[in-house]
């Protein structure tokens, strides 16, 4: 029993005796704090009054203090010239760039607007030395035409023209081609008295193919509408040589593999419930005769294409093989791109 309360008090001895001679196992702990090893116990104000102050803001709470390289005290926090013992150095911003007032024109710009081509073919044409202004041939990126400078394209004098935008329903049996010496018709015979600046169709359509075709000198213009990256959105009127069904229908909007690669439909539907050879389809793709690939893919032959609708445009009151000049609204329309 005395052992076992021994063992309680941390105390345990060997041997039966409970004397103080007896060998003790482990380690105890002091009773008291004040010894340690024989060490006194460490003041932790002492430890604090050894730190060095932290950047300039000294211990006090009464109220913040900051000290500047010579020595000065601010009970606030203080100016760039305070600490620095001088002033705020002057720095100098760069010059504003004030805007072009003169008459001049990009040189580029100034090919579009003869109707030769785009900006971006201009800059092409500039850079191989086909642009002379002025009788010198210019290279330069930027430069700037002044009015009255002559400036000649490959040899011939060119201008700056006015924008003309002309709307086609073309009818069948027309090339889509500025100049083709094989081609018994083409559509730049059916909008020749059209106005007396050289216009070009946008983007093309089959000889077979009916439907709207724009034409302009615009060349900015013409590029936003048939380049692959703008999604230019297109409606045709398909008359097919059979029904089409349920499943083709399916399958084309989920989309086909076709031998230039992969394409799909936008909408597909029918025109006439009556008559499922007549279908309706909306496409993006600018692809060589993709609507009748489509369809020839999956058995079908197109006997009547016809587009109805192009970047915003319709046939409406536009009777086939007529053409009308595109109103001051349908043209901010196509600039601004919400279609």
């Amino acid at each position: 029993m005395k052992e076992r309360g021994q063992a309680r008090n941390g105390k345990r001895t060997v041997g039966g005796g409970g004397s103080s001679a007896g060998q003790r196992i482990g380690k105890s702990r002091p009773k008291s704090d004040d010894k340690r090893g024989g060490k006194p116990k460490f003041d932790r104000s002492e430890r604090k009054a050894q730190r060095a102050p932290r950047h300039f803001k000294s211990e006090a709470k009464e109220s913040d203090q900051f000290m500047s390289n010579d020595g000065k005290v601010f009970k606030q926090k203080p100016k760039f010239s305070d600490i620095r013992g001088g002033k705020k150095p002057n720095i100098k911003s760069s010059p504003k760039v004030s805007k072009r007032n003169d008459d001049t024109i990009r040189l580029n710009r100034f090919i579009a607007n003869a109707g030769i081509c785009s900006r971006r073919d201009a800059d092409t044409y500039i850079s191989s030395g086909v642009v002379t202004v002025n009788g010198k041939v210019i290279t330069e990126m930027g430069y700037r035409v002044k009015p009255g400078d002559e400036v000649n394209f490959s040899g011939e004098k060119i201008t700056a023209e006015q924008k003309k935008y002309v709307l086609l329903n073309k009818p069948k049996g027309f090339v889509t081609t500025v100049d083709d010496p094989y081609a018994d018709k083409t559509v730049m015979g059916l909008v020749s008295s059209a106005c007396t600046e050289r216009i070009y169709p946008v983007g093309r359509l089959d000889k077979e193919t009916t439907g709207l075709l724009l034409f302009t000198n615009d060349g900015d213009l013409t590029t936003r509408l048939t380049h692959p990256k703008y999604n230019r959105k297109k409606i045709y009127h398909v008359f097919c040589d059979k029904k089409v069904t349920k499943n083709h229908i399916r399958q084309i909007l989920e989309g086909i593999n076709l031998e230039d690669g992969f394409v799909k439909a936008d909408a597909l539907s029918y025109v006439d419930q009556n008559d499922t050879r007549q279908v309706g389809i909306e496409i993006h793709s600018g692809k060589n005769r993709i609507v009748r690939r489509i369809f020839a893919s999956l058995g079908y032959k197109v006997l009547k294409l016809d587009r109805v609708y192009f970047c915003g445009l319709t046939k409406l009151n536009l009777p086939r093989g007529k053409w009308r000049h595109l109103t001051p609204e349908e043209v901010s329309f196509l600039k601004i791109g919400n279609f």
